[in-house]
């Protein structure tokens, strides 16, 4: 493919161990760069810590959704007995909430797990189906194996690519590479 036709991705540098990773995260947040991700084969612990991540909003959402399914569930069946079929059983009362619980229940965890789902594809991005770092032979045969890397994506406003390589090469980064593709 002619290098003129190529698009920039974004760059990337690999480290050697989990600890220079969680570094030069550190690093690279410090420097003021907002659209870079860190890559290893196992979750590191005070990752996202090093990298400036806030808190997950999923919580919130599969709250709000649990809390929309129960106070639902519960309005759906008070209505029904109380005011569109009111039927008297047994001298118990239009609104015997001890009947309601299980189906209550049941819609808070429904809908609550289908908040926590989508709310986790949607602050995730997801699905992605084509990430430009995979033209990039040596992250692909080893990002899920034995490498740790860092990239910093070409969208990211300080993207430079002479002077990310030289940033990432002072951070201790090794066999820096400018990942370029179709």
């Amino acid at each position: 493919m002619n290098a003129a036709n190529e698009q920039t991705y974004g760059i990337i540098a690999r480290f050697e161990s989990p600890a220079e990773l969680l570094r030069a995260a550190e690093k690279v947040r410090d420097a003021g760069y907002k659209r870079f991700d860190c890559h290893s084969p196992f979750p590191i612990h005070g990752m996202d810590h090093a990298m400036g991540m806030k808190g997950s909003k999923v919580g919130y959402i599969a709250g709000i959704c649990g809390a929309i399914g129960g106070i639902g569930g519960l309005t759906l069946q008070w209505w029904t007995s109380t005011v569109a079929y009111p039927v008297v059983i047994s001298g118990k009362p239009f609104f015997s909430y001890q009947a309601y619980v299980p189906i209550t229940f049941g819609l808070t965890v429904l809908l609550a797990a289908f908040g926590a789902f989508f709310g986790m594809l949607i602050t995730n991005r997801l699905p992605r189906w084509f990430d430009g770092l995979f033209y990039s032979e040596q992250f692909s045969s080893r990002v899920t194996n034995d490498g740790f890397f860092v990239s910093i994506d070409s969208s990211d406003p300080q993207f430079n690519a002479e002077r990310c390589r030289a940033f990432l090469e002072s951070v201790g980064g090794k066999q820096v590479e400018v990942v370029r593709g179709a």
